[in-house]
């Protein structure tokens, strides 16, 4: 019996040790994965101010992230203003403070909610699509061919989809924030029975610009994080056809999680910022 214990003990050990191994090594792959995306920033973001300057390329990269998002945004604006909007009545009607819900509402969907969910999305659509493109031009030896060429990879393929994603995602941030409001207002006044001119003043007297100003922020740091992320990943890629389905799924998933991480410490810094300028 003493032996069997001793056995059934060694295998917890093992299995506890094993799950350690296993989350300490994804931890420092993605510390490791993440440092390299950003050394390769750096040395990408330079290269949109050199010459010859591609804005074709950052036309074409900028119709592709944001024109071609802005359905699924508005789409997931809408249902996100709803069930806030229905999800914060239930609560306060508890407390009889319905007419808290406009600006409840506002504040979560500017200040989170709406960069949070706008960078999720694009760098799940966009980003992936980023990393297996230049993965596939690897695997290829396209990205060789045009250094044979004399032409810099990272200037003419990185550089401008780093920049077309920053000029982009605060734009995708604004409607996120327009087609949210305008979801919730609908519920509110059209389904809730709320009076239109108290949720509008309410949301006037306790929203202010630099409420907007953060989630615009947020969206445009969380547009560098994708493009940094994903290009990286897709540019060294290796292995084949399995190789670049492993670029893109490691891209899109340290990009989502690094939005995630950089939201919390980007709100801080931005809460110390304005209390600071006070």
């Amino acid at each position: 019996m003493i032996n069997t214990w001793m056995q059934k003990r060694q295998q917890v050990n093992q299995a506890l040790d094993d799950f350690i191994l296993v989350v300490g090594l994804y931890v420092v792959n993605f510390v490791t994965n993440t440092g390299r995306a950003f050394t390769f920033f750096f040395q990408s973001a330079p290269l949109i101010f050199t010459k010859p300057f591609r804005f074709d390329e950052v036309i074409k990269h900028m119709e592709f992230v944001g024109n071609k998002s802005v359905l699924i945004i508005c789409l997931t604006g809408a249902f996100t203003g709803l069930a806030l909007s229905y999800q914060i009545y239930l609560g306060f009607l508890l407390v009889n403070a319905t007419n808290l819900v406009g600006p409840t509402v506002a504040l979560g969907i500017t200040r989170e909610l709406a960069p949070v969910l706008t960078g999720l999305i694009v760098a799940a659509r966009a980003g992936g699509a980023m990393a297996a493109r230049l993965g596939t031009m690897r695997v290829t030896e396209q990205i060789d061919a045009l250094e044979v060429m004399g032409v810099n990879p990272q200037q003419y393929l990185v550089a401008p989809r780093i920049l077309a994603s920053l000029l982009t995602m605060p734009l995708l941030c604004g409607v996120f924030d327009f087609i949210a409001m305008m979801g919730s207002h609908f519920l509110c006044i059209n389904v809730l029975g709320l009076d239109a001119a108290i949720f509008w003043d309410r949301i006037e007297q306790w929203i202010d610009p630099g409420d907007i100003n953060e989630g615009l922020i947020k969206a445009t740091i969380f547009g560098v994080v994708f493009s940094a992320i994903c290009t990286s990943r897709g540019y060294n890629a290796k292995g084949g056809a399995k190789g670049v389905g492993e670029a893109t799924n490691q891209g899109v998933v340290n990009s989502m999680v690094m939005i995630i991480v950089m939201n919390y410490f980007i709100t801080n810094f931005v809460r110390l910022f304005y209390l600071v300028t006070e």
